[in-house]
């Protein structure tokens, strides 16, 4: 049997699916047929945990979804997300109850569904106390309309105040080889409460497999162009040579270098739950197997030696990015 995760009490396969690239971020979005195509052959190899949002395809990951999977709806948990959404066609921040309310309400309508299982604020709003915010959306819960809250790209300190308000299932971080902030505070208070940890971009953007990707061959939309340093040429050059002991360590292992990095997440806690995301069905396979591979307590404590947080070149977002997140940061990141 499968071994299993908890996302606020419900059990999950310990890797998830996370629904942003194909639509959005990393080029041009998926032929809607492939992409519904490769959600259908997620829940046939037994994905249970779809992660999307409003933001992604400004709705329209949320459309697919709704449209590719309707007559499956009891077999994944369905995770979505508001704060973060569109107006017009361009990108809106608002954590306002009334907001939060109507953003859920159109979910509902893309997604094709009358609940959302988990329902994420996207990012903090520093204009509404997060207070009112969970407020709205223990409203949503007592209405039936989601069942679970979470919250991404949070700190400790914002993930207490709303957790004081009401039980949060989730917090969504970045978390990988590449990028291990969470280690900071995070990843320990949600254990600590009863949290799960969703993991995004547990392969580094695709800096984590192997080949890694080529900033060189990026299309012009692609975001890890220009809000993400650590892809600039410079950088990236920089960080390459961080894969050699991943690829010995795969070797090892007899996995590829992805799957390695979704089993040292896998490894950092049972309450810790990857979703990387893809466009290719290959890779869709091989990140489903990755969750049933355990490393050895050696492995592990060789990656984690290699892979410092302080050897990383370049910071995780621009200014812009890391200006609408509250998670914390270690000192030197400070002063990049």
């Amino acid at each position: 049997m499968a071994p299993v995760r908890q996302v606020g009490g419900r059990d999950v396969f310990p890797v998830g699916l996370g629904c942003m690239n194909i639509t959005h971020a990393y080029g041009p979005p998926m032929d809607e047929g492939a992409a519904k195509a490769l959600l259908v052959r997620a829940l046939d190899l037994g994905y249970d945990f779809l992660d999307t949002a409003t933001l992604y395809g400004f709705g329209r990951s949320e459309e697919l979804i709704g449209e590719a999977l309707r007559d499956r709806r009891s077999e994944y948990l369905l995770a979505s997300k508001c704060v973060l959404g569109f107006k017009d066609g361009q990108r809106t921040l608002d954590a306002r109850p009334e907001s939060i309310k109507a953003a859920c309400e159109a979910s509902l309508k893309r997604l094709q569904t009358d609940v959302i299982d988990l329902y994420y604020m996207h990012r903090p709003d520093p204009n509404v106390p997060i207070e009112d915010s969970v407020g709205a959306l223990a409203d949503l819960v007592q209405e039936g309309k989601i069942r679970m809250i979470g919250l991404s790209e949070m700190g400790e300190a914002d993930l207490r105040r709303a957790h004081a308000v009401h039980p949060i299932a989730a917090m969504q971080s970045e978390y990988s080889l590449w990028v291990r902030n969470p280690e900071i505070a995070i990843l320990q208070a949600c254990q600590e409460l009863g949290v799960a940890l969703v993991a995004f971009s547990p392969v580094g953007r695709g800096f984590l497999a192997d080949p890694p990707v080529d900033p060189a061959k990026f299309h012009a939309s692609d975001l890890r162009g220009s809000i993400f340093p650590r892809f600039s040429p410079k950088n990236y050059a920089g960080n390459l040579p961080l894969l050699d002991v991943a690829r010995e360590c795969a070797g090892d292992v007899g996995c590829s270098v992805a799957q390695l990095a979704l089993a040292w997440t896998l490894a950092k806690g049972d309450h810790v739950v990857p979703i990387p995301g893809t466009t290719n069905l290959q890779h869709l396979e091989e990140n489903w197997r990755a969750g049933q591979i355990e490393l050895s307590g050696d492995i592990v404590a060789r990656l984690d030696a290699h892979f410092l947080p302080e050897k990383a070149v370049g910071p995780r977002y621009n200014t812009m990015g890391q200006s609408v997140v509250t998670t914390e940061m270690y000192p030197f990141e400070q002063t990049q």
